[in-house]
C-alpha cells in the first residue's frame, strides 16, 4: 500500500494541473510583471455550443469586461485557462502533454501581450525542454 501523500497515489488530474503550474512557474520567472494580473487556472473541457463544428480549443484567454463607469484602459483581470481533457487526447504520454502544455501556454502568453511565441520562450515548437 502507497500512502496517500506518496507522489504515485496522485490522480492524472492532479499530475496535469502540477504540470501546468510549473509551466506557470517557468514563465513568471520572465514575465512576472507582464502576467501579475493573469489567472492560470485548469479546467476539463470548454464550453462549446452543440452546433460547434470547429476543433476542441485546448486553451482560452479571458478578459473580464470592462464595468460600466470604469474607463476602458483600465486593466483588467485576466484568465488563461487550459482544457485538460482535450489536451490528454492529443498527447500520448506525460512528457508530450508537458510540452503541448508549454506551447499552449506560450501562445497564450505571446497573443496577450502582442509579441511573437518565441519572443515569449525560446523553446517554444522545439522538441526537448
Amino acid at each position: 500500500m502507497t500512502p496517500p501523500q506518496a507522489p504515485v497515489s496522485r490522480t492524472r488530474a492532479e499530475r496535469f494541473d502540477d504540470l501546468v503550474d510549473d509551466e506557470v512557474r517557468r514563465l513568471h520567472l520572465r514575465w512576472g510583471r507582464e502576467l501579475a494580473r493573469v489567472a492560470f487556472t485548469v479546467e476539463d473541457v470548454p464550453a462549446v455550443e452543440p452546433w460547434f463544428d470547429g476543433p476542441v480549443p485546448l486553451g482560452q484567454t479571458v478578459v473580464q469586461p470592462t464595468p460600466p463607469g470604469e474607463p476602458a484602459a483600465a486593466e483588467r483581470p485576466v484568465r488563461i485557462v487550459v482544457f485538460r481533457r482535450p489536451v490528454e487526447a492529443r498527447a500520448t504520454g506525460e512528457a508530450e502533454i508537458s510540452l503541448l502544455i508549454r506551447d499552449l501556454l506560450v501562445e497564450e502568453v505571446a497573443d496577450l501581450l502582442g509579441l511573437s511565441p518565441e519572443s515569449v520562450d525560446p523553446s517554444y515548437d522545439s522538441p526537448d525542454d
